[in-house]
């Protein structure tokens, strides 16, 4: 007698049967193939290491992930959803940051990413209606709007904010940038000095005479430059994405571990003269990017709670310190770092790393600071 596939072994075949698919495309799909320096999942691997959640009744936003179809590489609400049902804990909200994905595929360039707003705001309208779990998925969106327009990127602010249909919350346009091609995380690397640029600067201006955010996922050696945008534009949010961007890879790998060494001096020193601004908030994560140089996805079994909290205590520290709870908050970075973690694993980690705080120091990185900074919802869905 045949027996029902349930949660995480369904996804799992789903995975498999995608990519059998993608090696046998029909004419008419149209997915695009990417290739990131990013591993993709391998649900097997990941399947070594299951956790309980250690405090399945603390209040979660996930202040950052991402959802795509991509050739071989699906990632939509039935797959976060089944990530955040499986791993137990109480994630009552997400914030959706942009990945070019579903742009329009005609009209004005500009425009096209008007398509991605559209596409997460029926996700997310499909999530509300209590099929796939209870979080409030996308309950913020951040999008993407070529500030290096200046001026002249408003309409295409104006047709973001109303696609997005009272969700829309900001925008996030790729700046990361190095000159050593071994530093690199993105599938389409950005120009050098972007942030700095006269450009940039006015493009940033709209958003904030709008009341829109900038995410920023910038590398350490590039923090000086969030710090002279957000000097020059005091009125303007801005939330640097990812810890700040440590590096650990290239010509970094070999003073990752080494906490005194200058390079990862010159991180913490870098945090610590952007947290004197009071326009910049921290998200806390990414670490199971290769960029950050832990290797996570290299073992012959994933990490657990406690080799994870290990790992990446003294960045998480370093980030608290300066930035202080209030102004702090929590990320996924899903799926991006499922390459490395499962989601149940991850959020488990955070819990061993915060267990000493205070209940309210507990909230705001979990909770509180990412419904005040993308001003969500509160208390609308989750029991």
């Amino acid at each position: 007698m045949s027996r029902r596939l349930e949660g995480s072994e369904l996804t799992q075949r789903n995975y498999q049967q995608k990519g059998a698919d993608a090696s046998n495309e029909r004419p008419w799909r149209q997915r695009p193939d990417i290739v990131s320096p990013n591993p993709p999942p391998r649900l097997d691997w990941l399947a070594q290491v299951r956790e309980p959640s250690l405090a399945p009744e603390q209040k979660i936003v996930d202040a950052h992930h991402h959802l795509w179809d991509r050739r071989g590489f699906r990632y939509l609400l039935e797959e976060f959803a089944d990530d955040i049902g499986d791993s137990g804990h109480r994630v009552s909200a997400s914030v959706y940051v942009q990945c070019r994905t579903m742009y329009r595929a005609s009209g004005p360039e500009a425009y096209r990413s008007v398509g991605e707003i559209e596409f997460v705001r029926g996700l997310s309208a499909q999530a509300r209606s209590g099929h796939y779990g209870v979080t409030d998925v996308a309950a913020g969106i951040v999008g993407y709007a070529d500030l290096l327009m200046g001026a002249g990127v408003t309409p295409v602010l104006e047709a973001l904010m109303e696609a997005g249909g009272g969700r829309f919350r900001g925008v996030r346009m790729p700046v990361a940038a190095h000159p050593d091609p071994a530093v690199r995380s993105n599938p389409v690397p950005a120009p050098e000095g972007l942030m700095v640029s006269k450009p940039f600067f006015e493009g940033a201006r709209e958003l904030a005479r709008r009341g829109l955010s900038l995410d920023i996922w910038a590398y350490q050696t590039q923090l000086d430059e969030v710090a002279t945008l957000a000097r020059r534009l005091p009125e303007l949010t801005i939330v640097l994405d990812h810890a700040g961007g440590p590096l650990g890879i290239g010509p970094y790998a070999r003073h990752r571990a080494d906490h005194s060494s200058a390079h990862r001096r010159a991180w913490r020193d870098g945090l610590a003269r952007l947290a004197e601004l009071p326009n910049v908030m921290l998200k806390i994560g990414g670490f199971g990017m290769p960029i950050m140089g832990f290797g996570f996805d290299t073992g012959k079994a994933p990490p657990s709670s406690r080799h994870l909290a290990d790992a990446i205590a003294p960045e998480v520290d370093a980030c608290i310190e300066r930035f202080t709870p209030s102004r702090c908050m929590l990320e996924s970075n899903f799926p991006v770092d499922k390459g490395s973690i499962s989601y149940g694993v991850l959020w488990n980690a955070y819990h061993r790393l915060t267990a000493s705080w205070s209940q309210e120091e507990r909230n705001a990185v979990f909770h509180d600071t990412a419904t005040r900074v993308y001003r969500l919802p509160v208390g609308v869905r989750h029991p």
